[in-house]
């Protein structure tokens, strides 16, 4: 589906500005001018074919994010979600700015963990290094962002929100970077958090992800072909890679735990024009019978969706987009940020009547906001759910994850 539509996309000007961190969280931007020696051509030769797995790589566009979220599992049944997020921002000329987020939700206990750093000045560009010695780029990406250009973590839960001052703002505690690395869907996740990032979200002992991944199905292009068209908004390449196994370990409160479960992945880049709006709400169902499932709602100013699809994937892999008319999202309860003030549907009925499909959607736990003002100049809520669905009249479990933007300052 390609709609001409004026679509939210929010991004604050903090390069131009000299501010501490790039303003992105899934659709963002304003349009300027940006080379092209990634392997999709200018804007002008847009759209282009995805091609896998050199479109892994980062592409020289204004805005892109590499963005996982998944469900884990420790050896004692405890059960975690997770978001990790990798944002590069680039501006004309300016020094391109990266920014990173990561959240573990702890549903056992009623905590949720996350932590945030931010980074100005090219990456390592390996790829570059490889072409400059006579060879062939490697397919994939390495992505890593230090430490000492963060922002304090912050845990909620227990006895409440505790964001404490972080060594890292001073550049104190070097700590190792987090790191990205993947090709193919074949992907490792390396997310230690510094001894001042672990104690500001309540986990003196330590906090992170040390994961490894693989795709268990074909990468997903949204759209059909993973160009969405926003019309006078530019446009965006955008596909994911739905079914993925996740091992490794998880550090929560100065203790690491071996844990096994699934993760999704979206890719998305391109250039998109800054046009004011109203958020948008993203949802990532994975049902125990292999189906897969992904909507977006973006909303403009009024509160009208000009902008609404999603893609539906069998358990096989194969894929087939869903338009507005294929779907409805009726929020089912409400939750009010306690810090924010923000006013957040929490909870939702999915219905997909050609599917004879009908999910329920409850978050494992109410208060999964975070505060990315100091990186990405947003708040937004992102969150684990419980998943209860019917179709055809048998009933089925699941995973889930939701993203709702636009609902805060």
């Amino acid at each position: 589906m390609r709609r001409r539509v004026l679509v939210l996309l929010i991004l604050v000007g903090w390069v131009a500005a000299g501010c501490s961190g790039p303003v992105l969280a899934r659709p963002v931007a304003s349009r300027g001018p940006a080379p092209s020696t990634s392997p999709v051509p200018s804007p002008a030769d847009d759209p282009q074919p995805i091609v896998l797995p050199a479109d892994d790589a980062p592409h020289h566009r204004l805005t892109e994010w590499w963005y996982y979220t998944g469900h884990l599992i420790d050896d004692a049944g405890g059960r975690y979600g997770f978001e990790y997020v990798i944002f590069r921002a680039e501006r004309g000329g300016l020094p391109v700015s990266w920014a990173a987020h990561l959240a573990i939700t702890d549903e056992g206990r009623d905590a949720f963990h996350y932590a945030q750093r931010s980074e100005i000045g090219p990456q390592v560009d390996r790829n570059a290094m490889v072409a400059a010695a006579g060879g062939d780029p490697p397919p994939g990406f390495d992505l890593a962002i230090r430490a000492g250009a963060g922002a304090p973590a912050t845990t909620i839960g227990g006895a409440g929100v505790s964001p404490v001052p972080s060594s890292i703002a001073s550049g104190t505690d070097p700590g190792l970077p987090w790191r990205m690395q993947g090709a193919g869907g074949h992907d490792r996740l390396s997310a230690p958090a510094t001894a001042g990032e672990a104690a500001a979200a309540g986990s003196p002992g330590g906090m992170g992800l040390d994961l490894t991944l693989a795709a268990t199905k074909p990468a997903t292009l949204h759209h059909g072909d993973g160009w969405i068209d926003f019309g006078p908004a530019g446009g965006s390449y955008y596909y994911s890679r739905t079914a993925m196994t996740a091992g490794g370990s998880l550090t929560l409160d100065g203790r690491t735990f071996h844990v096994d479960g699934t993760a999704w992945f979206d890719h998305q880049w391109g250039d998109f024009i800054s046009v004011g709006g109203g958020g948008w709400d993203w949802f990532a169902v994975e049902l125990d019978d292999g189906t897969d499932l992904t909507l977006s709602l973006v909303r403009a100013a009024d509160g009208t969706y000009p902008l609404v699809y999603g893609t539906i994937v069998d358990a096989q892999g194969r894929s087939r987009n869903l338009d507005a008319s294929a779907f409805t999202v009726t929020p089912s309860g409400r939750w009010r940020s306690p810090r924010t003030g923000a006013d957040y549907p929490s909870g939702w009925v999915v219905e997909l009547p050609g599917e004879d499909l009908r999910i329920e959607l409850t978050p494992t736990l109410p208060d999964q906001e975070l505060d990315t003002r100091a990186t990405t100049g947003v708040v937004y809520w992102e969150g684990s759910q419980h998943v209860r669905a019917t179709r055809g009249g048998a009933t089925l479990g699941g995973e889930a994850y939701v993203e709702l933007t636009g609902y805060g300052p």
